[in-house]
């Protein structure tokens, strides 16, 4: 009986001893680096906004334009000069830029009719961004300033110039004939004589209205 109770209580002291070699022996578990969990970016989030209509976008043309250099359908191009901010959020960034094109170039007629130059915008691509988005603007453009003033000068020295001229030949009736033909000479030079073009070099600043709004994707 002792025998028997001496063999079992080595055998357990022999298999609590294998099971602390064993659990010694085994590898312990490695723990998760915390550096590559930091360095770990997550992805920019892409959501769309729309810039409603009556949205007025400040360019700065890349394509000069003029009444007497330009022709319709000619493309022009622009960039926008400051950003377009939405509740608070940029979704236009200074840079994007647009495309469009010449809508009206009318030179200045010699009798009458101001010059004109005109374009229209309808293509947005954002900064930093390969898409490409349709736009509807208001047409834009100048007009050139009247001379009607200048003109009535230059009519009334030819006929003053006339009169003198007359009265130094013929005395008062000369100075009539005279009168007549200065005025018809003074309105020759007005009509022989186109009057000012427009002019719209690269760098002039223009305001876009947005006649429909445009949805557009925006990073962060």
């Amino acid at each position: 009986m002792r025998l028997l109770v001496f063999i079992t209580v080595a055998g357990l002291s022999v298999g609590a001893c294998n099971k602390d070699v064993a659990t010694a022996a085994a590898p312990a578990a490695e723990p998760t680096s915390p550096v590559a969990t930091a360095g770990t970016t997550a992805a920019p989030t892409v959501h769309e906004v729309t810039i409603p209509a009556g949205t007025l976008l400040p360019v700065v043309l890349d394509t000069g334009v003029g009444s007497a250099t330009s022709r319709v359908e000619e493309p022009v191009h622009a960039h926008i000069a400051k950003p377009i901010v939405i509740h608070g959020a940029t979704v236009l960034a200074a840079g994007s830029r647009v495309s469009g094109v010449v809508t009206d170039a009318t030179r200045s007629g010699k009798v009458k009719g101001l010059a004109h130059v005109a374009m229209r915008f309808d293509s947005l691509t954002p900064a930093n961004d390969d898409a490409r988005y349709t736009i509807h603007t208001s047409a834009v453009g100048r007009t050139a300033q009247a001379t009607k003033k200048k003109d009535a000068l230059e009519i009334g020295g030819g006929a003053a110039g006339g009169a003198l001229i007359g009265a130094l030949v013929g005395g008062k009736k000369g100075a009539l004939i005279g009168t007549a033909a200065g005025g018809g000479a003074g309105t020759a030079v007005v009509l022989s004589t186109r009057g000012k073009e427009i002019s719209l070099p690269k760098g002039s600043s223009l305001s876009l209205r947005l006649t429909e709004p445009v949805t557009v994707r925006v990073r962060g």
